[in-house]
This record gives C-alpha cells, structure tokens and sequence, in this order.
C-alpha cells in the first residue's frame, strides 16, 4: 500500500488543502499529522491566545478528518524528528506540506528534506497554500523584491490563481502511527476573556456572514473603529483554517468597491511575506534604517507600562490596548494609532511594541506584525517615514460619537460625544470626578521630541 504524510502547518483545514489533494491523488492512504514543534516555544512564539486558537484549530481538523473516515495525529517534539517518526511507522514514501517563508520555517524545510533524504523518501513543498501569490513569483526588473506596494500590487493582480481545491469525502489513516490526546483550550493558562473561537468551520461561517452583511461596505466601514465592522478573519489566515487563495476568488466573483478594498488588504498581507522572505533579517532589524536612539524599556519604563495596560491618558489608545487584552484582537485602525503613538509620540522602540503585539495578537504573524511596526516606525517600507498619527484628531474622525472608547473604557462612560476625546479639557468638577489619568505627554511635546531626534539622523 501506497502511503503519503500530510504535514500540517500553517494550514489546519480540509478546503483548498494543495499538500493534501496532491497526497490523496497519489496514495492508497494517508497519515494527517501536526507536529507541535518545541521550537517555537522555544523561540517565544507559543503565546497564551495562539496556543488556545491552535488547540480550536486541531480539533475541528481532527472532527472534519473523522467525518472523512480519518483522524489527525498530532505529535510533540523536534519537528524533523517527528515526522521521520511517523515515516517510519508508516512506511510511508513522501511528505507533502506547504510551502512556508520566514526564516525560521523555511530552515526547518530544509532540514527535514535533508533528513528524508537520507533515507530514501521525498519531500514535496506546495506553494499559495498559504498565500495567493508566492514570495518571489512576481518581482521588480531591479530587485529580487517589492519594496513599495502600489507597483507590487499592479503584478499581484495579474497573476492567474491556482484552481481552488474541494475538500476530500474520504480521508483513509493506516493503522499502527500513534498520535498523542490533542490540546485542549481549556489547558492554556493567560488567555483574553474574550478571545475568539478558532477552526475551519468557524472560520467557514465567518466568511459567509461577512458575505452576507459587510463586504460590500467594507470600504466605507473598515476605519470606523465603534462599527467593528472589519472581517475579523486575521487569525484564521494566520493559522491557515481559510486559504487566501479561495477568498481572493470568492471576493473576485462577488464585485463592486468593498470586494476589491478587501481583496487589496490580502495583498498586503502576501507583500509583507514577499518583503520578509528576502530581506529576513527585517523581522529584528530596521528594513531603511534612520539611526534612531530610541528610548528603551529601562529609559521609558513608566510611559511603555502605560501604554501596555491602557492608562495613557489619551481615550482611543487606552481602549485599543483594552481590547488586545480582552480580545487578543485589535481593529487595524486602532493598531496603527497605537503604534504611533508608541514609536513617534512617546518615542519608543518599535521592537518594543512589535513583542508585545506578538505575545498578545492571536493572529500575531512575523511578517504582518513586524513589517507593520516598522510601517509605522518609519523604518520599513514606508515612503513618508516621518508621519505621526494625532490621536485626538484620528478618534474624532474614526470614533466621532465615542462609541469605541465608551466600549473598552468605563471611566468614561458619563462623558458624552466627541468631549470623550480630550477629558483634560473638561471644567475642573468634572474632570475631578473622573477616575482618568492625565496623559502621559503632551502631544505637541512629544512631537517635537520626535521631530528633533530625526532631524539629528537626517
């Protein structure tokens, strides 16, 4: 009998699955197996959400296997190791995975064909499994990467697609290849009160709401921060439950402005990985640097824990940081704000702001939340590297009524309208009764703290 191992990564789903359609077309049966690799908690990357998003994931793959006739096996430990493991009590002749980009992953990839090799099996690496159009598939004459997006996405967008692949009726696991119990949320300890659900079929019912009632102003809604009204579907790409792919066609056939806006936020997303697979070292390193002496955690100690735990005195940037501990999610508006603020008014070192995104956000990403600070930092592949977000005049716009802020802090509740916005300016009684902090800086202040340090660089 002819055996092939489907090797599950960033890619925990049965729909438009290439590694596995290519597997079950070539085998009598399969072995569908998720290693939890030690190296990445090593590395710091098995932060509280994700782990708990994850074990959501697996076990939704593990009930659509079953339905199939199937099972996932899931494995812990050194990932080459494991799986030459599961080769070798399978007697199985290859391994199909996903293609993968950081620097990290694509090592592993390479270490483990080295060790199939060795003896005698193959590796088979399938791309735009996990993006809709691969690092390096589309490049400039100059460079072997985008560095400036417009020009990126004119080529992404001609690019053909890939047929979407449907899920399998029948998944058929040899016998004797032992899994371990598959993780539980309810083992994971420091996760956000209200964190989402994780796994395909959540991820499925999201995108045919979002079809159904948002799409089509996601032009119009995606910046107003009270309306929510993004698709919130960030960390099912993450962890691979939707194929970027499928929705970029889904999005494509459906038409009109808000189909088009959402499909060019699925660009940026496969630019980012375009920019980090060539130029790794982005991920710790500034991309354009500009010689920032910035303040460190010793040096801004007080106004980093503020921002952290959402006390800065400045009502859209507190409840945003409120709703990444609450949610492990933020509106991307809201990100954009706090990474401002953070990095141009306050002055702060952006890898800073970039760990602690990554220790909360379920859908933290190497390459989307790295690529985005340093966005915002003015250190990436930002053309206008000086700009600084006002966050009074961005919450006006954005959260004109205080809806937003009402909703993630309490304090201000009895404060009504845009006055939310600038409690410091409310009469002496009034200001008294409100168990607020002042703001940490003045924005003028740190504006031209920032100004006069990157005109030293300049």
């Amino acid at each position: 009998m002819h055996v092939s191992v489907v090797l599950f990564t960033s890619d925990l789903r049965l729909h438009d699955h290439p590694p596995l359609r290519a597997a079950l077309d070539c085998a009598d049966a399969v072995v569908p197996l998720f290693v939890r690799d030690r190296a990445v908690a090593a590395a710091g990357f098995d932060a509280p959400n994700r782990a708990a998003f994850l074990a959501d994931c697996l076990a939704d793959l593990d009930a659509s296997l079953r339905e199939r006739g199937g099972r996932l096996v899931v494995r812990s430990g050194d990932l080459v190791t494991e799986v030459c493991r599961a080769v070798a009590e399978a007697d199985a002749d290859e391994v199909h995975m996903s293609a993968a980009h950081s620097h990290f992953a694509v090592r592993r990839e390479d270490r483990l064909r080295r060790a199939l090799e060795t003896d005698g099996r193959r590796l088979f690496v399938h791309d735009a499994a996990t993006v809709a159009v691969p690092p390096g598939e589309v490049t400039p004459s100059s460079s072997d990467h985008f560095a400036v997006f417009t020009p990126y996405y004119r080529q992404w967008s001609q690019v053909r697609l890939r047929a979407v692949a449907t899920a399998p009726r029948q998944v058929r696991v040899p016998d004797g290849v032992k899994g371990e119990p598959l993780p539980s949320r309810d083992e994971v300890r420091g996760v956000s009160a209200g964190l989402a659900a994780g796994g395909e079929s959540e991820g499925r019912k999201r995108v045919t709401a979002y079809w159904r009632r948002g799409l089509d102003a996601y032009d119009d809604t995606r910046d107003d921060l009270a309306a929510d009204a993004t698709s919130q579907l960030s960390a099912h790409l993450h962890f691979g439950t939707l194929s970027p792919v499928e929705l970029v066609q889904r999005a494509r056939r459906h038409g009109g402005r808000g189909a088009e806006a959402f499909v060019r936020q699925l660009a940026w997303r496969d630019f980012h990985r375009q920019v980090l697979a060539a130029r790794p070292q982005a991920s710790h390193a500034d991309y354009r640097t500009k010689h920032d002496h910035w303040r460190t955690e010793r040096g801004a100690r007080a106004d980093i824990e503020a921002w952290r735990e959402g006390r800065t005195g400045y009502p859209v940037i507190d409840a945003a940081m409120r709703q990444l501990l609450h949610e492990g999610w933020m509106h991307n508006r809201a990100r954009l704000l706090t990474a401002s603020f953070l990095c141009k008014t306050l002055y702060v070192d952006w890898r800073i702001g970039a760990a602690h995104f990554l220790h909360w956000l379920v859908d933290g990403d190497v390459a989307n939340n790295q690529l985005n600070w340093q966005w915002v930092a003015g250190t990436g592949t930002d053309t206008r590297p000086n700009r600084v977000l006002n966050p009074v005049t961005q919450a006006k716009r954005h959260d004109p009524d205080g809806t937003y802020v009402h909703r993630w802090v309490p304090e201000l509740r009895d404060v009504d309208g845009r006055a939310v916005h600038e409690p410091w300016k409310l009469a002496g009684l009034d200001r008294a009764a409100l168990d607020y902090p002042d703001p940490v800086v003045e924005l003028s202040d740190g504006l031209n703290r920032f100004r006069r340090a990157r005109a030293r660089e300049d």
